[in-house]
């Protein structure tokens, strides 16, 4: 299996926290980046944050900065995003997905799970 699975979504209201969970089968994620991007109706696919495979080194796209941190464990192949003061425009399906590069562009990522809704009402 390489598709991996984003669960932790939901109905917060603004101000409010949540924390996403990606979590890869096998060795799908091992040795690789990962990233968080999500997704509003009627917009393009935006990145939110990215991860080196140690767990060390982190890029984050200006609006999220400060608010979102994203880790990960690899002994449970797991990546979170934990998102803190969350706006309505935070509204967004988050999905995660793994590079071999150092980028925000999506198509340089594959491995893509099937999303989590994040809905942040005012």
């Amino acid at each position: 299996q390489v598709q991996p699975v984003e669960s932790g979504g939901g109905l917060v209201r603004a101000g409010e926290p949540l924390r996403l969970s990606c979590t890869a089968s096998g060795r799908t994620f091992t040795g690789y980046n990962v990233g968080w991007f999500r997704q509003a109706p009627g917009k393009d696919r935006e990145f939110v944050a990215l991860l080196d495979y140690s767990g060390r080194i982190t890029d984050y796209q200006d609006s999220v900065k400060g608010r979102f941190t994203i880790s990960r464990n690899n002994a449970k192949n797991m990546v979170n995003l934990q998102m803190n003061s969350l706006k309505p425009e935070d509204t967004a399906t988050y999905y995660c997905a793994r590079t071999t590069g150092w980028i925000r562009t999506p198509n340089q990522y594959d491995a893509w799970g099937q999303g989590t809704q994040v809905t942040v009402s005012s």
